[in-house]
């Protein structure tokens, strides 16, 4: 589906399940910049519900003098302004969810400099073309 992202060697994924600790289980790295996609696993299903990147606002998000991917999910701001290792957990549990999928890709390091919210906006345009609609998790909450 999203074939833009083959290019990237630098990816993996991760499981986090409600009683997981977020900043444990992410084994995104800290030093390097990209995208990242979140599945749930919930009734036997896989559903894409959310497409995030290393960058807010046109520049990399940077916290505590770390930089990267792995804060960028493990500290990242869900749409309801709740930080994502409060926000993920409860929502998995008020809605079954059995775990997460997180897969990320690094986009900007070394020879890359594909800019992480250039490339979230292709994902976000790739997906709502298929499914005429955004994941669930990017809708703003109002």
């Amino acid at each position: 589906m999203f074939d833009a992202l083959k290019k990237y060697k630098k990816n993996d994924h991760f499981f986090f399940g409600p009683t997981d600790s977020l900043e444990e289980v992410c084994n995104a790295p800290a030093d390097a910049n990209g995208v990242f996609i979140v599945y749930e696993l919930k009734n036997g299903r896989i559903t894409l519900v959310c497409i995030g990147s290393s960058e807010k606002g046109g520049r990399v998000i940077i916290k505590d003098g770390f930089i990267g991917l792995k804060e960028a999910i493990v500290h990242g701001i869900s749409p309801g302004k709740t930080p994502r290792t409060q926000a993920w957990p409860v929502k998995m549990l008020a809605e079954n969810i059995d775990a997460l999928d997180i897969y990320w890709w690094v986009t900007y390091k070394g020879n890359y400099k594909d800019r992480p919210a250039d490339i979230e906006k292709l994902l976000l345009r790739i997906h709502q073309h298929m499914f005429d609609e955004i994941p669930e998790w990017n809708k703003i909450v109002k």
